[in-house]
């Protein structure tokens, strides 16, 4: 494989609400769905079919996509096949499913610090990557499932593979691409955000992973898409 694009889902109901929520200061998240069945927002079905220019108006495309089992990344995928080319190999993966938060699903900043302050202890103590919330996953756990999704993704027969997932799995897949350690990595995501709908980029120039692009939305911009920033849930987003 030469080139691998990651893909963050389109904006979803579930980022507005927790958006909204950390804005008012909530405690809780106000959704009804459970987190693998949150659809798009009306602004991320617009996103989804405005990434159709991404992924095929070039002079390649991607021959393999690899899509998260949750309901927001597979109808970015299927926006943005609308109209355009088949993609040879279609597989949803679990191991792409976005980070699991345990305890502290739903849970704004503010319902954390009130509901469980000795999670924020730890999380303090251990830092973003190492914390693992009680029934959750820490970063380094995800980054270990994504381990042995490329073990088996790379050795794929396509000169373009695309991924189709989450903000937390882009970074990390980025990061494990580049070979990012904990401190690189927390300091380029403290920089940096994943978009709704944008294309990361990396390319094997026979030796190693490079970055050719993070989080790109011109598409979105072309075609005169929102570009909206939903930077994930507190325990996931860089302060």
């Amino acid at each position: 494989m030469e080139e691998l694009w990651l893909v963050r889902h389109g904006e979803s109901v579930g980022n507005v609400a927790a958006t909204a929520a950390e804005a008012a200061r909530a405690e809780m998240i106000e959704l009804a769905s459970r987190d693998a069945d949150v659809p798009l927002s009306e602004t991320g079905a617009e996103q989804s079919r405005a990434l159709s220019a991404a992924l095929h108006g070039g002079a390649i495309s991607p021959q393999v996509a690899w899509l998260s089992p949750y309901l927001r990344a597979q109808q970015t995928f299927a926006l943005s096949m609308e109209d355009a080319p088949a993609v040879e190999q279609v597989l949803t993966d679990e191991r792409l499913r976005d980070r699991e938060l345990g305890i502290l699903d739903l849970l704004t900043r503010w319902g954390v610090a009130a509901r469980h302050p000795e999670e924020a202890v730890r999380r303090a103590r251990l830092g973003k990557y190492y914390h693992r919330p009680p029934g959750g996953e820490s970063w380094a756990d995800v980054a270990l499932r994504l381990r042995s999704f490329l073990h088996d993704a790379l050795d794929a027969d396509a000169r373009v593979g695309l991924v189709v997932a989450h903000d937390a799995v882009v970074m990390l897949l980025m990061a494990l691409l580049t070979g990012m350690d904990e401190k690189r990595l927390m300091e380029f995501a403290s920089a940096n955000t994943v978009l709704n709908a944008s294309v990361t980029r990396l390319r094997f120039d026979g030796e190693q992973w490079r970055l050719i692009d993070f989080s790109d939305v011109s598409h979105l911009e072309q075609l005169g898409a929102a570009v909206t920033v939903h930077p994930g849930s507190p325990d996931v987003r860089p302060e």
